[in-house]
């Protein structure tokens, strides 16, 4: 299908609110024929591509979506065992790690494929192969990876007792170190792991973990990896089958998606909203309610906006100026599935906002892929998070470095790295030129001149070196997320 702008609230046939349609991949050309599932994305750092990566039952499909609206179809990855209708993966240094999870698929286990071959490919589309393929576990319903420290967490595998998160270590990538299980709160549908910079000093810098394991939401402090532990247990009203949590930028706030609250009680589509200020005690704020009644599946966020996948209401768009008091603010939409808001697990499984470039691409089961540009302007985008990491030239997190944020008046916010030297200023306003300083007992720092238009999180600070001009060690964004 030819790219359609969102006009009169619709592209082509779909519903749509600040959304438009670029392309569709026909679940037909992906895989022949096979429902699909999970997908992420990859940017690759020497070329500046953007490709979409999206699982099936039959195999995991790559495309090229660089030129999003005459996007490339280069080839899919054979599954490692039968077929599965749950196939989920994760990137990391520029590999992608995919799992599957199916009653007899107990024998899949992970496999790890090279996404820099996709820049070499001769002939497409291709039928690829793993470069390497782990089996300390054989299935998995879902993969976590924490880019910022390099452990996995495959999710509901058969490995660990009670399905409970089957940690690894994949610093090297074709070559990954089971180090441990969490077991202390049973099975894990999903999770996202962060090194934690929010509000709650008693875990700054340590390695958090939201869990939706079906029965309750969890919250674990995964840091000492022989010895993880559980912080938090939670239920709440018309609790289904909790799903997955992900954390505002600030770490502040977290949201939460059931998937049986919807059919089981019969509710409207409903996003529970935490305070997590308090990591032992996160506190609910309020059930928000939308006017659809479709199940909410999968939900990102990325600086000011979720971004959630709602089976049959599609993509979902809201800003969070109004988080604190539990409300959401819907910004944009594009249904995947006219005519049909009902509780069913169709329509739209996943989607991934991280591009650079701005596009979103949902993973639809039975369409395929959607690649989609939402327009998310207005006052919603008056401020920004602006965050980064202190490191040396080496490469090393510097912890403990205190980084301020100044603006044209004088105003400073401040702000402490994590143990692995990263930081984070959330609400900040856009349109105006910031200095940002760092102050360490072990090493000197220029100041940075800062314009900021959108969000920034991928600053790069490191000191100064002797003979050379400081320019050169300004603020860099990395080129790889």
């Amino acid at each position: 299908m030819a790219a359609m702008p969102c006009t009169m609230g619709f592209a082509g046939p779909y519903p749509c609110l600040n959304v438009d349609l670029l392309a569709i991949v026909p679940t037909n050309t992906l895989s022949g024929g096979g429902s699909g599932s999970g997908s992420w994305g990859w940017t690759d750092p020497v070329t500046g591509k953007e490709y979409a990566i999206q699982g099936h039952s039959e195999a995991t499909s790559f495309v090229d979506i660089s030129n999003p609206e005459s996007p490339i179809f280069l080839g899919t990855l054979p599954t490692a065992a039968v077929g599965a209708l749950w196939r989920e993966m994760r990137v990391y240094k520029n590999h992608v790690f995919i799992v599957a999870d199916f009653v007899a698929n107990v024998g899949h286990g992970m496999q790890i494929f090279d996404l820099t071959r996709l820049r070499s490919l001769v002939t497409t589309p291709a039928v690829l192969t793993a470069d390497a393929r782990y089996t300390g576990f054989g299935k998995a319903h879902t993969i976590t990876i924490n880019e910022d420290t390099g452990f996995a967490y495959a999710n509901g595998s058969n490995a660990c007792p009670g399905g409970g998160p089957y940690m690894m270590n994949i610093q090297n990538p074709l070559n990954p170190i089971f180090v441990g299980c969490v077991t202390q709160a049973g099975y894990t549908h999903d999770s996202q792991c962060v090194v934690y910079h929010g509000p709650d000093p008693a875990y700054s810098g340590h390695e958090i973990c939201l869990n939706g394991n079906g029965s309750r939401m969890v919250v674990a402090d995964v840091t000492i990896k022989s010895a993880p532990i559980i912080l938090s247990s939670k239920t709440y009203p018309n609790l289904g089958y909790t799903h997955q949590a992900w954390f505002t930028e600030d770490h502040a706030y977290f949201l939460l998606d059931d998937e049986y609250d919807e059919s089981n009680s019969g509710i409207n589509t409903t996003t529970y909203i935490w305070d997590a200020r308090d990591l032992d005690n996160p506190v609910l704020i309020r059930a928000y309610a939308q006017p659809t009644t479709c199940i909410d599946h999968n939900q990102y966020i990325r600086g000011n906006f979720v971004y959630q996948a709602n089976y049959t209401c599609g993509l979902r768009v809201f800003n969070l100026n109004d988080v604190a008091s539990g409300n959401l603010n819907l910004v944009a939409y594009f249904d995947t599935v006219p005519g049909t808001n009902a509780a069913q697990f169709v329509g739209a499984w996943n989607n991934y906002p991280y591009y650079n470039s701005g596009v979103v691409v949902v993973s639809d089961i039975e369409q395929g892929m959607f690649i989609l540009r939402p327009r998310l302007i207005g006052p919603s985008a008056a401020h920004v998070s602006v965050g980064g990491r202190v490191m040396t030239s080496g490469g090393q997190g510097i912890s403990k470095a205190a980084v301020a944020l100044t603006d044209d008046m004088g105003n400073v916010r401040a702000a402490i790295t994590s143990s692995f030297g990263y930081f984070n200023f959330p609400e900040v306003e856009s349109g105006k030129t910031y200095v940002l300083t760092v102050r360490s007992k072990r090493y000197n720092f220029e100041p940075t001149m800062i314009t900021v238009n959108d969000e920034i999180s991928d600053l790069i600070i490191t000191p100064i070196r002797a003979g050379k001009r400081s320019t050169e060690f300004a603020a860099v964004p990395l080129s790889e997320h």
